[in-house]
């Protein structure tokens, strides 16, 4: 009798196995043709309808970093006859220096062929106020957070606790700064050294165009770029930001400065808006990764910063 009921739950769970992983692969299946019919199909997308003129808006939110594709949008704006002006809907508290300096060069070209105007929401720090002064003028609300010139480098000198566990790290470098500072030493001498000179230099560039666009003597900007965040109101008082107000305000400054016609819709082209097939392919990769136990996580920002960061001083 024993024997026999063990037959049976050995049998019970097998067959609950099979069901399982039969399961898996219906849905693995059910995914790949979803993805071949979207590719299919894609090939036949019906052509766009002619775009009337509008107001462009190009949202930059969260961590900066260098991206092809938003630069390729900013280059095409420029030569986009239906839009009359850009808005750059900012929410972030920078990012990297090179991703910083892309959007600072790119909205500058795009300045120069199109009236551009930013509207700070919550936050525009560091190279998120890089990219705001690339535009011909700048909204924050009263209480938003704007400000953070400055370039930072971490380092992290975790040589203790290697000790403590018993890890002994050992290297062969070309040169006695390669990969210097490293992570199980802290950061002293030449290492730190050119360390310092690389973030100089880029806190140089940063502090010059500030004073460039914002009408400003070295003298005063350096004052402010000692990294501190400061209110809109205070930006407004300090000749960092233009005006209090959001993008309804904005609008009203393009229509009456830069003779920017009156009602235009607003459309955002950054990120570019999901649908059709984009959405049905955003929705598969989504499913395709939650069935391969597979989670999107954060961006992990290496090398110059620009950012602003919330935390305790050490």
């Amino acid at each position: 009798m024993t024997d026999q009921r063990t037959s049976d739950s050995h049998a019970t769970i097998a067959a609950y196995s099979y069901r399982k992983s039969r399961g898996l692969w219906r849905l693995l299946a059910f995914i790949a043709l979803a993805i071949a019919v979207t590719v299919g199909l894609g090939r036949f997308a019906l052509p766009e309808a002619p775009v009337s003129d509008h107001i462009a808006r190009l949202v930059i939110d969260g961590t900066i970093a260098t991206d092809p594709a938003r630069l390729a949008e900013i280059e095409a704006l420029a030569e986009d006859d239906s839009v009359k002006a850009v808005i750059i809907a900012i929410n972030s508290p920078g990012g990297t220096t090179a991703g910083g300096e892309e959007l600072y060069e790119a909205l500058g070209q795009l300045r120069a062929a199109k009236p551009t105007v930013a509207v700070i929401k919550e936050l525009g720090a560091s190279a998120a106020y890089m990219t705001a002064i690339a535009t011909d003028r700048i909204f924050a609300r009263r209480l938003s957070i704007v400000g953070s010139i400055g370039v930072l480098y971490q380092h992290v000198n975790a040589g203790k606790l290697l000790e403590t566990i018993g890890v002994d790290l050992d290297k062969v470098a070309s040169g006695p700064l390669k990969a210097e500072p490293d992570f199980d030493e802290p950061m002293e001498g030449a290492p730190r050294a050119s360390i310092a000179a690389l973030v100089d230099d880029s806190f140089q560039w940063f502090v010059d165009i500030v004073a460039e666009r914002r009408g400003m003597d070295r003298t005063a900007t350096l004052a402010l770029a000692d990294g501190r965040i400061v209110t809109g109101r205070v930006g407004v008082e300090s000749g960092l930001i233009d005006e209090i107000g959001g993008e309804l305000e904005a609008i009203a400054w393009l229509e009456a400065e830069r003779e920017v016609a009156l009602d235009l819709d607003v459309r955002t082209v950054w990120p570019r808006p999901e649908q059709g097939f984009d959405l049905l392919g955003t929705f598969l990769n989504g499913q395709a990764r939650a069935a391969l136990g597979l989670l999107d996580g954060p961006i992990t920002l290496d090398g110059l910063v620009s950012l602003w960061q919330v935390g305790s001083a050490s």
